[in-house]
């Protein structure tokens, strides 16, 4: 089995870890006491709750609050009917990582062939340019927000984001704009304070206008931003690295699940505070507007400030994390050269989504159209992850029963709604 190469432990900043070595995937050593087991199980978290809510970027933001300012508390539903569905998909990730030591590019490779896992690799760079673009589009908002020009707010970002990867600070950086990225936690404020009226939510939740494109779109803008693609590659990956074995698994699902519940309760309460602060006005038409909703909490002059500090910590969060997701996979199909072609390949995406972002003349409708890229991208990866998770795994660790049986189905039509919804919007039918 081929190690992991040093490049690995640059662009990452973690420690490396040799796949090749038995000890790479053997069981930890017994527990000896409860409060060792405690310890040791806390010690286990981190990759989990990192990847939601690093899901819990610019994008979110932008498409959450659109749909509440659109369709008031209609879409809601959908964000907490998502939740088991996304802690299932990153559980088999993580399952993945910690009973095969491998990652998800690495495991196309082995069984499904190299030219599957390029096209994975492919896959996996479309979506983190598409996430790069709503991170940019967040930023664009919040420096114009302030009287940034566009050009200097984007070309500081992308000057940020390359040094990052050339000074290898990945982990720094990624603890301090996670800890900025907090700020995002207002919207909890908002949401508790907004007092919805029951019948209202009531009416409106039981109110689904399924004929409408305009719904259907914005419904496949949400799946799109609850399951980025590149948060499997992440977490699977992420595991193997920290080393976490399969005595590690049962506190890794409970890493999984808060992230999972976390970050669609977030989502939740931005589409609240959306559609509280801004119901009625026909929907958003910059990102200084989002804003607006954490005034009656925070105050005029405070409400600013911090939606700015949280939208652009979330921002640095998912770029870093979805480009280590990238470099990651690109590691694990081409050693040699690996830096070389990593750091060419994210330039590029850098520069496409900073450059797209330039010349944008609507920053939502980019933003949200990169987030149903993401649902046209999800079949793919849902289709690896779940045919893996019957192969690559041991036999005792595989999911099975009626249970998966539905579990698949759901995958499925959630895959279902994000295409038909995406097409709606792009090419409406009569």
């Amino acid at each position: 089995m081929r190690p992991t190469p040093p490049f690995l432990f640059h662009v990452t900043g973690c420690r490396m870890t040799d796949l090749s070595s038995p000890s790479a995937t053997a069981a930890a050593p017994p527990r000896t006491g409860t409060l060792l087991g405690l310890l040791r199980g806390l010690a286990v978290w981190g990759p989990g709750i990192l990847v939601m809510l690093a899901d819990s970027d610019a994008g979110n933001v932008i498409t959450a609050a659109q749909a509440g300012a659109q369709w008031g508390y209609r879409l809601l539903p959908l964000l907490l009917l998502l939740i088991p569905a996304l802690y299932l998909v990153q559980d088999l990730s993580a399952r993945l990582g910690i009973h095969t030591g491998l990652g998800q590019g690495e495991l196309i490779r082995r069984y499904f062939g190299r030219g599957w896992a390029w096209l994975s690799l492919l896959n996996l760079a479309v979506a983190v340019t598409g996430t790069l673009i709503t991170e940019f589009t967040g930023i664009a908002g919040i420096g114009e927000m302030f009287g940034v020009p566009r050009a200097v707010s984007l070309g500081l970002a992308t000057l940020a984001l390359l040094a990052v990867s050339a000074t290898r600070s990945y982990r720094r950086i990624e603890r301090a704009a996670l800890i900025i990225g907090l700020f995002e936690l207002a919207f909890f404020g908002v949401a508790w304070s907004a007092h919805p009226d029951v019948g209202t939510v009531l009416h409106q939740v039981l109110d689904q206008p399924w004929h409408d494109h305009g719904y259907l779109y914005l419904a496949a803008a949400l799946i799109g931003a609850v399951f980025n693609p590149w948060m499997v590659f992440y977490q699977q990956r992420a595991v193997t690295e920290k080393g976490l074995s399969p005595q590690d698994y049962a506190s890794e699902k409970w890493d999984t699940a808060l992230g999972a519940v976390l970050t669609q309760c977030l989502t939740a309460a931005i589409l609240v505070a959306g559609a509280a602060a801004l119901s009625g006005t026909g929907g958003i038409d910059s990102v200084a507007r989002i804003s607006d909703a954490l005034v009656p909490i925070l105050g005029a002059a405070m409400a600013r400030p911090v939606f700015a500090a949280g939208v652009l910590g979330a921002a640095l969060v998912a770029a870093i994390v979805s480009s280590m997701s990238l470099a990651w996979s690109l590691v694990e199909l081409s050693a040699r050269r690996a830096s070389v072609w990593f750091h060419i390949l994210y330039a590029g995406c850098i520069v496409a989504a900073a450059c797209l972002v330039g010349f944008s003349r609507d920053l939502i409708a980019l933003s949200i159209a990169a987030q149903v890229l993401n649902a046209f991208l999800l079949p793919l990866v849902l289709g690896f992850l779940v045919i893996l998770a019957r192969r690559a795994l041991p036999q005792a660790s595989r999911p099975r029963g009626p249970g998966f049986a539905v579990a698949v189905l759901a995958l499925t039509v959630i895959c279902g709604v994000g295409l038909v919804g995406g097409l709606s919007g792009l090419l409406p039918l009569n």
